[in-house]
Protein backbone atom coordinates (compact mmCIF):
# COMPACT_ATOMS: atom_id res chain seq x y z
CA UNK A 1 0.00 0.00 0.00
CA UNK A 2 3.25 2.27 1.13
CA UNK A 3 4.18 1.83 -2.63
CA UNK A 4 1.01 2.77 -4.21
CA UNK A 5 0.76 5.87 -2.36
CA UNK A 6 4.90 6.47 -3.01
CA UNK A 7 4.19 5.99 -6.97
CA UNK A 8 1.02 8.17 -6.62
CA UNK A 9 3.45 10.50 -5.03
CA UNK A 10 6.34 10.59 -7.91
CA UNK A 11 3.88 10.99 -10.50
CA UNK A 12 2.49 14.04 -9.40
CA UNK A 13 5.13 15.62 -8.45
CA UNK A 14 6.99 14.77 -11.91
CA UNK A 15 3.93 15.99 -13.34
CA UNK A 16 3.91 19.23 -11.66
CA UNK A 17 7.71 20.05 -12.14
CA UNK A 18 7.04 19.12 -15.77
CA UNK A 19 3.99 21.15 -16.58
CA UNK A 20 6.13 24.36 -14.80
CA UNK A 21 9.00 23.96 -16.48
CA UNK A 22 7.47 23.63 -20.09
CA UNK A 23 6.21 27.31 -20.35
CA UNK A 24 4.22 28.05 -23.84
CA UNK A 25 6.33 31.81 -24.60
CA UNK A 26 4.70 31.67 -28.45
CA UNK A 27 1.14 31.58 -29.01
CA UNK A 28 1.51 29.75 -32.09
CA UNK A 29 0.57 30.39 -35.39
CA UNK A 30 -2.45 32.95 -35.95
CA UNK A 31 -4.63 32.17 -39.11
CA UNK A 32 -5.26 36.15 -39.60
CA UNK A 33 -3.07 38.10 -37.41
CA UNK A 34 -4.59 41.21 -38.36
CA UNK A 35 -7.93 40.29 -36.60
CA UNK A 36 -6.43 38.67 -33.92
CA UNK A 37 -4.00 41.37 -32.47
CA UNK A 38 -4.86 45.04 -32.12
CA UNK A 39 -2.93 47.09 -34.15
CA UNK A 40 -0.51 50.00 -32.30
CA UNK A 41 -1.81 53.38 -33.60
CA UNK A 42 1.08 55.58 -34.79
CA UNK A 43 0.09 59.13 -35.81
CA UNK A 44 1.74 60.58 -38.88
CA UNK A 45 3.29 57.38 -39.67
CA UNK A 46 3.43 56.70 -43.46
CA UNK A 47 0.59 53.31 -43.92
CA UNK A 48 1.94 50.85 -46.15
CA UNK A 49 -1.08 48.07 -46.45
CA UNK A 50 1.07 45.49 -47.05
CA UNK A 51 2.82 45.23 -43.94
CA UNK A 52 -0.44 44.89 -42.08
CA UNK A 53 0.54 41.24 -41.48
CA UNK A 54 4.11 41.46 -40.52
CA UNK A 55 5.45 41.82 -37.49
CA UNK A 56 4.62 45.32 -35.97
CA UNK A 57 7.90 45.70 -34.63
CA UNK A 58 9.50 45.18 -37.91
CA UNK A 59 7.39 47.88 -39.59
CA UNK A 60 10.01 51.22 -38.82
CA UNK A 61 8.72 53.60 -40.50
CA UNK A 62 5.91 51.96 -42.46
CA UNK A 63 4.10 51.42 -39.26
CA UNK A 64 0.45 51.81 -39.22
CA UNK A 65 -1.52 54.74 -38.40
CA UNK A 66 -4.73 57.10 -38.09
CA UNK A 67 -5.25 60.22 -39.16
CA UNK A 68 -8.61 62.03 -39.52
CA UNK A 69 -9.03 61.19 -43.40
CA UNK A 70 -12.17 60.28 -44.80
CA UNK A 71 -11.81 56.90 -47.02
CA UNK A 72 -11.14 58.22 -50.77
CA UNK A 73 -14.40 59.02 -52.20
CA UNK A 74 -16.68 59.34 -48.95
CA UNK A 75 -17.39 62.15 -46.49
CA UNK A 76 -18.86 61.92 -42.98
CA UNK A 77 -22.38 62.24 -42.42
CA UNK A 78 -23.39 66.12 -41.86
CA UNK A 79 -19.78 67.06 -43.26
CA UNK A 80 -19.17 69.84 -45.96
CA UNK A 81 -19.29 68.70 -49.61
CA UNK A 82 -15.64 68.26 -50.65
CA UNK A 83 -13.62 70.94 -51.52
CA UNK A 84 -13.62 70.79 -55.90
CA UNK A 85 -10.11 71.03 -56.56
CA UNK A 86 -7.10 68.41 -55.91
CA UNK A 87 -3.95 69.77 -54.88
CA UNK A 88 -1.41 71.03 -57.68
CA UNK A 89 1.49 69.09 -58.58
CA UNK A 90 4.92 70.07 -57.89
CA UNK A 91 5.73 73.16 -60.22
CA UNK A 92 1.78 74.07 -60.89
CA UNK A 93 -0.37 76.49 -59.14
CA UNK A 94 -3.78 76.35 -61.29
CA UNK A 95 -5.63 74.72 -58.83
CA UNK A 96 -4.16 77.71 -56.00
CA UNK A 97 -5.74 79.99 -58.70
CA UNK A 98 -8.89 78.45 -59.24
CA UNK A 99 -9.56 77.86 -55.80
CA UNK A 100 -10.47 81.66 -55.20
CA UNK A 101 -13.78 81.38 -56.76
CA UNK A 102 -14.72 78.86 -53.90
CA UNK A 103 -17.21 80.69 -51.31
CA UNK A 104 -17.19 79.40 -47.98
CA UNK A 105 -20.21 77.53 -46.84
CA UNK A 106 -20.33 79.44 -43.74
CA UNK A 107 -21.97 83.26 -43.50
CA UNK A 108 -22.56 83.22 -39.74
CA UNK A 109 -21.15 81.93 -36.45
CA UNK A 110 -23.74 81.92 -33.03
CA UNK A 111 -21.86 82.64 -30.06
CA UNK A 112 -21.14 79.01 -29.15
CA UNK A 113 -19.70 78.49 -32.47
CA UNK A 114 -17.24 81.59 -32.23
CA UNK A 115 -16.19 80.50 -28.85
CA UNK A 116 -14.91 77.18 -30.32
CA UNK A 117 -13.67 78.35 -33.43
CA UNK A 118 -11.35 80.89 -31.39
CA UNK A 119 -10.51 77.75 -29.19
CA UNK A 120 -9.39 75.79 -32.37
CA UNK A 121 -7.76 78.69 -34.02
CA UNK A 122 -5.41 79.00 -30.55
CA UNK A 123 -4.88 75.44 -30.46
CA UNK A 124 -3.92 74.93 -34.11
CA UNK A 125 -2.67 78.82 -35.90
CA UNK A 126 -1.71 80.74 -32.73
CA UNK A 127 1.66 78.91 -32.18
CA UNK A 128 2.72 79.99 -35.70
CA UNK A 129 0.28 83.34 -36.34
CA UNK A 130 -0.18 84.50 -32.78
CA UNK A 131 -3.16 84.69 -30.84
CA UNK A 132 -4.07 88.23 -32.14
CA UNK A 133 -3.42 87.20 -35.99
CA UNK A 134 -0.21 89.33 -35.87
CA UNK A 135 2.32 86.36 -37.42
CA UNK A 136 4.40 86.99 -33.82
CA UNK A 137 3.22 83.32 -32.28
CA UNK A 138 5.45 81.30 -29.64
CA UNK A 139 7.26 79.46 -32.37
CA UNK A 140 8.61 82.85 -33.86
CA UNK A 141 8.80 84.97 -30.98
CA UNK A 142 9.48 88.59 -32.29
CA UNK A 143 12.76 86.59 -34.56
CA UNK A 144 13.70 84.93 -30.61
CA UNK A 145 11.69 81.34 -31.44
CA UNK A 146 13.04 78.61 -32.84
CA UNK A 147 11.21 79.60 -36.59
CA UNK A 148 13.77 82.17 -37.83
CA UNK A 149 10.89 83.05 -40.90
CA UNK A 150 8.10 85.12 -39.87
CA UNK A 151 4.86 83.85 -40.19
CA UNK A 152 2.10 85.87 -42.23
CA UNK A 153 0.73 88.95 -40.40
CA UNK A 154 -3.22 87.61 -40.98
CA UNK A 155 -4.46 90.71 -39.52
CA UNK A 156 -2.39 93.54 -41.26
CA UNK A 157 -0.62 91.47 -44.23
CA UNK A 158 -2.09 92.90 -47.52
CA UNK A 159 -1.66 89.80 -49.48
CA UNK A 160 -4.05 87.99 -45.87
CA UNK A 161 -6.58 90.12 -45.84
CA UNK A 162 -7.14 90.34 -49.86
CA UNK A 163 -6.82 86.31 -50.10
CA UNK A 164 -10.89 84.59 -51.03
CA UNK A 165 -11.66 82.61 -48.62
CA UNK A 166 -11.46 80.01 -51.00
CA UNK A 167 -7.82 79.97 -51.89
CA UNK A 168 -7.14 80.13 -47.82
CA UNK A 169 -8.71 76.60 -47.69
CA UNK A 170 -6.81 75.39 -50.37
CA UNK A 171 -3.84 76.33 -48.11
CA UNK A 172 -4.98 75.21 -44.62
CA UNK A 173 -5.96 72.35 -46.44
CA UNK A 174 -3.07 71.20 -48.43
CA UNK A 175 -0.23 73.34 -47.25
CA UNK A 176 1.66 76.43 -48.83
CA UNK A 177 5.74 77.08 -48.68
CA UNK A 178 6.21 76.72 -45.25
CA UNK A 179 2.80 76.17 -43.76
CA UNK A 180 1.47 72.45 -43.72
CA UNK A 181 -1.46 70.86 -44.27
CA UNK A 182 -4.23 70.43 -41.22
CA UNK A 183 -6.36 68.33 -43.15
CA UNK A 184 -5.88 65.56 -40.80
CA UNK A 185 -5.82 67.69 -37.57
CA UNK A 186 -9.61 69.64 -37.75
CA UNK A 187 -12.12 68.86 -40.22
CA UNK A 188 -13.71 70.56 -43.45
CA UNK A 189 -16.22 72.21 -41.24
CA UNK A 190 -13.80 73.27 -38.83
CA UNK A 191 -11.66 75.07 -41.56
CA UNK A 192 -14.42 76.91 -42.97
CA UNK A 193 -14.82 78.48 -39.28
CA UNK A 194 -11.46 79.10 -38.76
CA UNK A 195 -11.10 81.06 -42.15
CA UNK A 196 -14.38 82.81 -41.03
CA UNK A 197 -13.02 83.66 -37.75
CA UNK A 198 -9.98 84.85 -39.62
CA UNK A 199 -11.96 87.36 -41.78
CA UNK A 200 -14.26 88.61 -39.46
CA UNK A 201 -11.41 89.73 -37.09
CA UNK A 202 -9.93 91.75 -40.09
CA UNK A 203 -13.08 92.83 -40.52
CA UNK A 204 -12.99 94.22 -37.42
CA UNK A 205 -9.29 95.29 -37.17
CA UNK A 206 -10.27 97.27 -40.38
CA UNK A 207 -13.26 98.88 -38.87
CA UNK A 208 -11.55 99.78 -36.14
CA UNK A 209 -8.72 101.42 -38.01
CA UNK A 210 -10.94 103.63 -39.60
CA UNK A 211 -12.09 106.26 -36.75
CA UNK A 212 -8.27 106.93 -36.09
CA UNK A 213 -8.09 107.49 -39.87
CA UNK A 214 -10.68 110.01 -39.91
CA UNK A 215 -9.63 111.72 -36.54
CA UNK A 216 -6.56 112.44 -38.13
CA UNK A 217 -7.84 113.73 -41.37
CA UNK A 218 -10.27 116.13 -39.18
CA UNK A 219 -7.60 117.27 -37.50
CA UNK A 220 -5.59 118.41 -40.50
CA UNK A 221 -8.15 120.13 -42.18
CA UNK A 222 -8.62 122.07 -38.82
CA UNK A 223 -4.83 123.15 -39.07
CA UNK A 224 -4.91 124.33 -42.59
CA UNK A 225 -8.18 126.36 -41.68
CA UNK A 226 -6.14 128.18 -38.71
CA UNK A 227 -3.27 128.59 -41.05
CA UNK A 228 -5.10 130.13 -43.28
CA UNK A 229 -6.63 132.54 -41.17
CA UNK A 230 -3.85 133.74 -39.96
Amino acid sequence: MKNFFVIVFVFYAGLAITSCSDVRRSPGAAYMPDMSYSVAVETYAKLDSTKFTKNLGELGEGKIYYTAYPVAGTMARGDELPFPYAMDKPGDSANYVASKQVQSPISALTPVETKETERLYLVNCAICHGPKLDGNGPLYKDGAGPFASAPRNLAGDPLMINMPEGQMFYTVTYGKNMMGSYASQITSKQRWMIIHYIKSQQAAKAAAAKPAATDSTAARAKTDSTVKGK
